[in-house]
């Protein structure tokens, strides 16, 4: 792994980051919700083709949490994860959680 990370995998990362402070916030709105999107974040994190590539994907793992965090900012949402449509809380936010497909 050279530590360029695929932007799909940083942005999702990012969002990962950004659902789980929305979870951790006092009374998050549709917690439901949020707890799916963080499991399909999850998922979707752990099986990304990119840890096939190199010999240490725990390292690699941490790395990209470090890099997201970095590169998204600690302390707000990631970029594009909210448009404001849920009054400023990212928890009410209803483009971290999409309804039904």
């Amino acid at each position: 792994m050279d530590g360029s990370f695929p932007d799909d995998l940083v942005q999702a990362q990012q969002a990962w980051d950004a659902i789980y402070r929305a979870l951790a916030a006092p009374r998050p709105c549709n917690v439901t919700v949020l707890r799916r999107r963080l499991l399909r974040l999850s998922v979707h994190l752990w099986w990304h083709p990119y840890w096939t590539q190199g010999p240490a994907p725990a390292a690699g793992r941490e790395e990209l949490r470090r890099r997201a965090v970095r590169w998204g900012g600690s302390s707000e949402p990631a970029a594009g994860a909210s448009d404001g449509a849920g009054g400023g809380d990212p928890a009410c936010d209803p483009t971290l959680h999409p309804g039904p497909r």
